[in-house]
């Protein structure tokens, strides 16, 4: 309420007693007080009783406008009702504002007027039409020009209004400040400094308007100047001089270069068109293609390095404007090198063909390489396969001389196939080659070769005379006469006898023929050679040894030598008829002039009286008692033998041995006593005189075999008797008699040594010419035999 006095003039009018004052109740207010605020107490201001108000029915009206007061009845008071915007009731060209306000009471009826007057308050602050305000000024207009801004507008009134503006800081423009018959304010914008639109094409303002209220208020928009352009710039280059490297063989349409030229002003003084200079020439014009629109240089023709390396060329940039301006470049677009040409071979000189004994480091051929390109492509490397004989050498620049580096030989590479490959450095690398091929030529530089340096040839004994035994062929890696050959036997005599008497070989193709049949038994082997010669010149020659031996065919029946035989085929002995179990009776040996398995002999009995009584040794032909005779066996024992050899067919003999036994008791004792020859001869008497008699024989036969022994180790060979070379002597052991197998020229003989009656041996089978025999003779020591017969033993040796 205090606050609210400072504003609120009362005038009261003092009314006489009529139903209605014309007297006017004036009060003063400002604008947008809050709702609800006191303006005045009415009710003591009219001087009116409170406490009757509400019987009178007191009320409020405004005229021609909404209920902006209102009246407490209680109290009288008058207060807002409604916020009251002054700007909105009245209009700016009123420098004052008045509300007008009628309060109605009956019983009796009064009408009192009232004026509120609304005081402006600085709630607005100025306010532009347009946010933005936009000029076009040209970049040639002089300085001093002026240009009107909109002006800014308030509503409020008197000292609350707009009083002043202000431009943002610039150093092309400044204001000045009008003010218009109304006492409006508004400003003008001068030009104070030349416009350059290529400096800056749009300067951006901002104009605030301010008013005089306290505290002032202010209100912005934003001037935006736009320069306008003028054509006084000509176009310019990015660059004044270009240099352009591109690869030859580009295809056509290929982008060479972007030229761009750029105008600083716009519009059409800013469009640009591009052509050649008339510096230009027409080479280059044919070969590139300039768009006048872009810029854009293109390959219009074939680039070819080795034909045209660099062009030059200058360019114009025009722009459209009234009166045109133009910029100019130069450009030297440099051609690359491409590695588009195949290095190239020339043979200049070859030499084929050659003797394959050619000396080393000798030129068989002279190479050229060459390369169009240049630079790494154009330079370029030869090589010859790593696996022959053959190296590269450059004699001169891009000349190369093929020599020989290493032996060559026809027989084992006739021919090569030299393949020249010349490689440039380029990037991919390109390489070509050429092929020559080089003939060697055959020299007799090969001696005729066996497959074999040694030929064991075996002929089977018996041979037909012409038979072909084998063919002895050499072979000669040269060609022509250098390998044709020929067959001869190196002569060479054995036995008085030539080796051309004996075999013969045919000189075309080395079959080896036999000239006459061989015997086994005479002849065992040959060795001689045979030389291959070749019909070089000068002829070369090889040999090889050739051995030759005969097979021997069972073609010889055995003999049978022991025991001897006096006449015809059977051999009668004597044998003590008190002979122990296992004694040996007989020996059979047989001889056969064959050999190895032919003469390989087996014995057997063909007849046996007794087969109980004797057995015989199928290996060495012994016959002995299988047990002790006895009364009931009979004196005489027949016993056929016979000898068959391991031949196919197989070839044998036979003898017949007739034996009696002889009662030794009775010879000895003949002429004392009359002894009866039937007796228990297994009576206790004398079966211990028989366990004696073989005790004594047997520590005695011990005794003569080790003195026999440790004499032939002392004795030396009789200086009479004739040598016996390869003789191999064996000794065994036995009661009777020994075996002795004797060797000479693969010829194997066994013989049985027996005691005769008068100690001497006789062998009538002829002997083989060519063998030795060693002839032992052991006594029988038994002790049974005559003692006129004394032990002894006789060496021969036949020839």
């Amino acid at each position: 309420m205090r606050s609210l006095k400072r504003y609120v003039a009362l005038v009261i009018a003092f009314s006489f007693v009529f139903p209605v004052n014309c007297s006017v109740t004036h009060y003063s207010i400002p604008e947008e007080m809050k709702e609800g605020s006191v303006v005045a107490n009415l009710a003591a201001d009219l001087s009116l009783d409170v406490k009757t108000l509400n019987r009178r029915k007191m009320r409020l009206d405004l005229i021609a406008n909404k209920k902006y007061l209102d009246v407490n009845k209680e109290t009288g008071e008058l207060y807002v009702v409604e916020k009251i915007d002054r700007e909105f009731l009245c209009t700016k060209t009123l420098t004052q504002c008045y509300l007008k306000m009628e309060v109605t009471l009956e019983n009796p009826l009064r009408i009192f007027n009232i004026e509120l007057e609304i005081l402006d308050i600085n709630d607005n602050a100025p306010q532009f039409r347009r946010d933005a305000i936009h000029l076009d000024i040209s970049e040639s207009t002089p300085t001093g020009e002026r240009f009107s801004l909109s002006n800014a507008v308030d509503p409020d009134v008197g000292s609350n209004t707009v009083k002043t503006y202000f431009i943002s800081e610039t150093e092309h423009f400044t204001i000045e400040i009008q003010t218009g018959r109304d006492g409006s304010k508004f400003a003008d914008l001068i030009l104070k400094r030349a416009l350059d639109r290529e400096q800056q094409a749009v300067h951006n303002l901002i104009l605030t308007a301010v008013d005089g209220g306290t505290p002032a208020r202010s209100g912005t928009a934003s001037v935006i100047v736009r320069v306008l352009d003028t054509n006084d710039n000509a176009p310019t280059f990015d660059k004044v001089n270009y240099n352009v490297k591109i690869m030859e063989n580009s295809p056509i349409g290929s982008l060479v270069i972007h030229l761009n030229a750029t105008d600083l002003d716009e519009g059409s003084n800013s469009d640009v068109t591009y052509s050649y200079s008339l510096y230009t020439s027409e080479k280059t014009q044919e070969t590139f293609h300039l768009n006048p629109s872009t810029g854009e240089i293109t390959v219009k023709g074939m680039l070819n390095y080795e034909d045209f390396k660099i062009y030059d060329m200058e360019v114009i940039a025009t722009d459209k404007g009234a009166n045109s301006l133009s910029g100019q470049c130069t450009i030297k677009i440099l051609v690359e090198d491409m590695n588009d040409n195949h290095p190239e071979i020339s043979i200049k000189s070859f030499q084929s063909p050659v003797n394959e004994n050619i000396e080393l480091d000798t030129v068989i051929a002279v190479v050229s390489v060459s390369d169009k390109d240049s630079g790494d492509n154009g330079v370029v490397d030869l090589h010859i396969p790593d696996n022959m004989p053959f190296k590269l050498r450059e004699s001169s620049d891009n000349y190369y001389e093929l020599v020989v580096s290493e032996p060559l030989d026809r027989e084992k590479v006739p021919e090569y196939d030299i393949t020249f490959t010349v490689t440039d450095r380029g990037s991919p690398p390109l390489s070509d080659n050429e092929t020559m091929t080089l003939e060697l030529l055959d020299v007799n530089d090969n001696v005729p070769q066996f497959p074999q340096s040694f030929y064991t040839i075996r002929v089977m004994e018996n041979n037909a005379p012409g038979a072909l035994l084998s063919s002895l062929t050499a072979f000669d890696p040269d060609l022509h006469e250098n390998q044709y050959l020929v067959y001869f036997i190196i002569e060479k005599e054995i036995a008085n006898t030539s080796m051309s008497m004996l075999f013969s070989i045919n000189p075309e193709n080395g079959n080896l023929y036999a000239l006459k049949t061989f015997d086994y038994e005479i002849e065992k082997d040959f060795l001689f050679h045979i030389e291959a010669r070749d019909s070089g010149s000068p002829p070369l020659s090889s040999n090889v040894t050739v051995h030759i031996i005969i097979v021997d065919q069972n073609d010889n029946a055995p003999v049978i030598v022991s025991p001897w035989r006096a006449h015809g085929s059977v051999v009668e002995e004597k044998i003590p008829r008190s002979t122990d179990k296992g004694s040996l009776v007989a020996k059979v040996i047989a001889l056969d002039t064959d050999s190895v398995h032919n003469s390989r002999i087996t014995y057997q009995f063909l007849q046996v009286t007794d087969a109980t009584l004797f057995s015989l040794d199928q290996y060495n032909g012994e016959i002995r008692t299988m047990r002790m005779f006895s009364y009931r066996d009979p004196r005489h024992q027949r016993l056929v033998v016979v000898a068959k050899d391991n031949g196919e067919p197989a070839l044998s003999a036979t003898v017949t041995i007739k034996l009696a036994t002889v009662e030794t008791a009775v010879k000895a004792y003949s002429d004392m006593t009359e002894v009866p020859l039937e007796y228990d001869i297994f009576s206790d008497l004398n079966l211990y005189l028989v366990i004696g008699l073989g005790s004594v024989s047997f520590l005695l036969l011990i005794t003569i075999l080790v003195t026999i022994v440790l004499k032939c180790q002392k004795s030396k060979p009789s200086k009479a008797a004739p040598p016996c070379r390869n003789s191999v002597i064996s000794e065994r052991n036995s009661t009777i008699a020994d075996s002795t197998l004797v060797s000479n020229d693969a010829y194997w003989y066994s013989l049985f040594l027996a005691e005769t009656r008068k100690g001497k041996l006789v062998v009538r089978q002829p002997v083989p010419k060519g063998s030795r025999y060693i002839v032992s003779s052991i006594p029988r020591g038994t002790g049974l035999t005559d003692t006129s017969d004394s032990a002894a033993s006789t060496l021969q040796c036949s020839a």
